[in-house]
């Protein structure tokens, strides 16, 4: 039982950081996109969209990690 207790909340703690990260992420790619928005220059503009091209990418990578987890924890 106590197995049991410990292997769930080491996955509580892991969403927790998920949650975390991805909240992390959408307070960049929010900023990202408005500098992208407000930006008077071609430069500025294309800098922030490389940021929000790798946020995005970045928060599919959380989502895929989320998901190959969830999966090997129900083949467990």
């Amino acid at each position: 039982m106590d197995r049991e207790r410990k292997y769930v909340s080491e996955l509580s703690d892991l969403e927790r950081l998920f949650h975390r990260l991805n909240n992390q992420l959408g307070i960049i790619l929010a900023n990202a996109e408005l500098l992208e928005a407000k930006s008077s220059d071609e430069t500025s503009r294309s800098r922030a969209a490389q940021v929000v091209t790798s946020v995005l990418e970045a928060m599919g990578t959380v989502r895929e990690i989320r998901s190959r987890r969830s999966s090997s924890d129900t083949s467990s």
